[in-house]
């Protein structure tokens, strides 16, 4: 409530000139008290009370508080401004915090990106390191490539030296011939003189091998030669002189056993119906004696890795390591019933055997086929599985592998696809070998493929009183 002074004279103003007077004069200097008591004394004052009005605008308060207080106020526009100023930094805030948001999956991000590009560097690393693996490879290869022509090159070199000693022995060869060509006539003698008999028991000498006694022993002078030659038995003039007293040549060993002759060594023999003479080794002593050994391995002396013509004359030392030849078995085992006896020995001593009642080969027309009854003996059977074979050289394939079982097996026999038995492979020392191929001289069921016997025998005798 405000007080309002009327001073008498004047016109008492409407509400509306009051109000006009209050609120729309802000600024008016205040007016002097003025002390009407003193001059006119005789005079009423009143006080009026005008009730408060709404106000709508801006109001002027005519108040006695300092001026630095008035100033210091605000007004409604004022709180509007700050209201709007406040909103615009809300929305600020709010986007700040949006783009805080923002940020921070943007930081999530580049720690993913980080880890990614840490395992990136590891698989990186990896790489590098199989590439080099791989570059030291190829140098380890080319290395090898290199080593594997030098090697090339010096079988390249013994080939040509094999293939000199080749052509010297083929002129051994054809000097050897000369000489069984010029005692043809003596051997014409020698056959009549046996066919008329008569002679006491006479007990063949024997010879040490690699002497130069005048009886030379050897079925092939090449025992250890290692290229592949062809040639015939060699009768020398002094072995025949050796062989006039006895009563021979015998059909084979059993012959001579029963004509009284049980020392063990070289004997003459001449199968019904053959047309060649043949030395051979006899073994009186083996019970029951009779044997005629048509194959013996024992120290490796000789080279078995022959052509086919070689293994069909024969070659070797008739008191050592020798094939008889198939031609010569054939005669001896088509004129009659015989069996074979396989002698086996390994690096411990251990000694076994397999025998078949039966044991022949059919001719050269067949490839030499082979036929062998029924097995008995210790040492298993590792033959039966050839029985019906043609026999197989490196140059001479009949066997039933699409390759050539020789070219693996180092040797000829009756192969298969290819061995259960190879009595005519490569002789290793010690037993257990090592190669490429299983091509030592083995016996499967004894000992196994992986072990090279030490020696090894094969003997035939008629079968009149043996196993059947």
């Amino acid at each position: 409530q405000r007080a309002i002074y009327w001073k008498p004279g004047t016109r008492l103003l409407d509400d509306e000139l009051l109000e006009r007077e209050f609120m729309y004069a802000p600024k008016r200097p205040k007016r002097a008290a003025v002390d009407h008591s003193a001059s006119q004394t005789d005079k009423c004052s009143y006080t009026f009370i005008v009730p408060q009005q709404k106000n709508n605008g801006a109001i002027c308060v005519n108040s006695k508080e300092p001026e630095a207080l008035l100033e210091n106020r605000v007004n409604k526009q004022e709180l509007e401004l700050l209201n709007g100023e406040l909103h615009k930094q809300r929305l600020q805030i709010e986007a700040l915090q949006q783009l805080v948001e923002v940020d921070g999956g943007v930081v999530n991000e580049v720690k993913l990106l980080r880890k990614e590009s840490r395992n990136m560097n590891s698989r990186v690393t990896q790489l590098y390191m199989q590439l080099l693996h791989e570059i030291i490879r190829k140098r380890d290869n080319a290395l090898e490539a290199s080593q594997l022509e030098t090697r090339v090159l010096n079988h390249t070199q013994e080939m040509g030296r094999l293939a000199s000693r080749f052509r010297d022995l083929e002129h051994k060869y054809q000097h050897l011939s000369a000489i069984a060509n010029n005692q043809s006539a003596l051997l014409v003698q020698l056959e009549e003189h046996c066919k008329r008999g008569g002679h006491p028991p006479y007990h063949p000498p024997t010879y040490p091998r690699h002497t130069n006694n005048p009886m030379y022993n050897e079925i092939q002078n090449d025992q250890n030669a290692k290229a592949f030659t062809s040639g015939k038995t060699p009768v020398t003039k002094a072995f025949v002189d050796h062989f006039i007293s006895p009563a021979g040549p015998f059909k084979d060993c059993l012959e001579a056993l029963e004509a009284g002759y049980t020392t063990n060594g070289m004997y003459l023999l001449k199968p019904d119906n053959g047309n060649q003479l043949m030395q051979v080794w006899c073994d009186q002593t083996h019970d029951p004696g009779g044997w005629t050994v048509i194959q013996r391995r024992q120290d490796g002396s000789v080279n078995f890795f022959r052509n086919w013509e070689t293994y069909k004359q024969g070659f070797g030392n008739i008191d050592g390591e020798y094939w008889l030849g198939l031609e010569n078995i054939y005669w001896l085992t088509n004129q009659g019933t015989y069996k074979l006896l396989v002698s086996l020995e390994d690096w411990t001593g251990r000694k076994t055997f397999a025998e078949y009642a039966s044991f022949r080969v059919e001719s050269e027309a067949d490839f030499y086929r082979l036929r062998v009854g029924r097995y008995h003996g210790s040492a298993g059977d590792s033959l039966t599985w050839h029985n019906g074979k043609q026999f197989t050289t490196l140059d001479s394939d009949h066997d039933v592998y699409t390759g050539n079982c020789a070219h693996y097996q180092k040797g000829g026999w009756w192969y298969n696809a290819c061995a259960h038995s190879n009595l005519n492979g490569v002789w290793y020392r010690g037993g257990h070998y090592r190669s490429r191929y299983q091509d030592g001289v083995y016996w499967a069921e004894f000992r196994g493929g992986a072990y090279s016997l030490k020696k090894v025998t094969m003997m035939i005798r008629p079968n009149a009183n043996t196993f059947h």
